[in-house]
């Protein structure tokens, strides 16, 4: 049960019920109960128990670590607790390959890709929460109900945002209290997720699917067109999953992390993974790289560089055991470990050209970024590591046809609306004051996700990281 299924609505709209009707003591009750039942509409038997094994881990080590007084004993339980949550999750994730590589027939259960969503985001969680107890950033939840709803408070549970306990437990403990503004709020978040998913998204994975799927029949203009849709594609749909988890977590009094800022007005690769995944480059940012970084301190720039490189190849290796996850991890931690050298002389020469503040300095950055991301994209979207060599090369061989049997006109049509609707999203917090408009906004974009949008129940892109 995705958040595009009509069963979710039902299924929102009990649990908001039963929520609202219930005692401030027993509404953890009922969230958890939702969330595991939620979780257990995937119809795989392993992922309720894989998250239940995970929460205890991380319940009875993070206790331990608070209660430990000798220092080496408060390390070893703490490392005894990620590494457990680690090997959970690689044998989960890993699970589908080894399955399909030793398994047989005997494997083709778990060759399903959502064997493991929602693994890595609440062990991802789980291993955060452990850490901010060993560092004393965060005190241990003692009431194992609540520790269990943070792990698994089902709008944040398939594809994150990444919560820190400190920020998500105390929202979770509060007393329940109806706000006209904050469900309303929630419900606009719902839907224009829904339409950055189903109008926008799904409309692009068409076109992209159809050229990505057997790229050696396309030339130039589709592959170049086929890869900006899918950079468009995979922001659109993420983006519109954390609009919609975001609205279903207000209902409840609950607000999430924003995951997106915009990332495609950055002005740098770094600047990029600042307004990307926001939770998620915090967590590599915080538990990955700032160790490997203290750890080659001594080696200075090189120390910082090698530390970026390998906290992105971990990062591609995570996202599925390809060449292609691997070749976009390293772009990604090179491109930043470069920096690393050339930003002062960047700075320096902007500086002496009297650049710093030009307008058109900052297109060229944004426009520079968006093409090293998108040409990384190439590499994490293309079936093989052979596909993506083949774009790479024929990608601006201009002899070919754009057109696929999916007509690129309602993509560009969606494309047009969604960049006008952003662009006046300030301006609209004004405009949506107005009762009149305010309804004729939300009767718009209900027409526009019935009409427009593509209903065939496929599941997010990310879910399968």
């Amino acid at each position: 049960m995705t958040f595009t299924s009509p069963y979710y609505f039902f299924f929102l709209l009990s649990v908001y019920v039963v929520v609202h009707f219930s005692p401030d003591r027993l509404r953890w009750v009922v969230l958890l109960v939702a969330s595991y039942l939620f979780y257990a509409t995937f119809e795989s038997p392993l992922l309720p128990a894989v998250l239940a094994l995970v929460t205890v881990i991380s319940y009875a080590c993070g206790i331990r670590i608070g209660r430990a007084a000798d220092p080496r004993r408060r390390i070893w339980i703490f490392r005894l607790g990620v590494a457990a949550c680690v090997l959970i999750l690689a044998l989960i994730k890993y699970l589908p390959a080894v399955a399909a590589a030793f398994g047989g027939e005997a494997g083709r259960p778990y060759a399903t890709p959502l064997i493991s969503v929602g693994v890595s985001y609440f062990t991802f969680q789980a291993i955060s929460y452990l850490a901010d107890i060993y560092l004393e950033t965060q005190e241990p939840e003692m009431h194992p109900g609540y520790h269990a709803l943070s792990l698994a408070f089902f709008p944040k549970l398939l594809q994150g945002p990444i919560e820190r306990a400190g920020a998500l437990l105390p929202q979770l403990r509060k007393a329940y209290v109806f706000d006209y503004d904050a469900v309303r709020s929630g419900m606009l978040l719902i839907a224009w997720g829904l339409f950055r998913k189903l109008v926008v998204a799904d409309r692009l994975a068409l076109y992209v699917n159809q050229v990505y799927g057997d790229v050696g029949t396309y030339a130039g203009p589709a592959l170049l067109l086929a890869t900006y849709a899918y950079a468009l594609q995979i922001y659109f749909d993420f983006a519109g999953y954390t609009d919609m988890a975001r609205g279903t977590a207000r209902l409840f009094g609950v607000d999430l992390t924003e995951n997106f800022n915009s990332p495609y007005l950055a002005t740098s690769v770094a600047d990029f993974w600042r307004r990307w995944h926001m939770s998620f480059s915090r967590w590599i940012l915080d538990y990955i790289f700032k160790p490997l970084q203290i750890a080659w301190r001594d080696s200075g720039k090189a120390g910082t560089a090698l530390a970026l490189v390998v906290t992105f190849l971990i990062c591609g290796i995570w996202h599925g055991a390809s060449w292609g996850f691997v070749v976009w991890g390293l772009l990604h931690g090179v491109y930043m470990g470069a920096s690393i050298f050339y930003r002062p002389y960047q700075v320096r020469l902007h500086r002496w050209l009297g650049a710093e503040k030009n307008r058109w300095l900052k297109a060229w950055q944004v426009f520079a970024t968006f093409h090293l991301v998108t040409f990384a994209w190439v590499f994490f979207r293309a079936d093989n590591i052979g596909d993506a060599w083949y774009v790479i090369k024929r990608v601006l061989v201009f002899n070919g046809d754009i057109k696929t049997k999916h007509n690129f006109t309602m993509i560009s049509v969606a494309l047009i609306i969604t960049l006008l609707v952003t662009l006046l999203r300030n301006r609209a917090t004004q405009w949506m004051n107005n009762k009149t408009i305010r309804w004729a906004v939300y009767i718009l974009l209900i027409q526009c996700i019935i009409l427009c949008g593509v209903h065939k129940g496929d599941s997010f892109v990310y879910f399968k990281y």
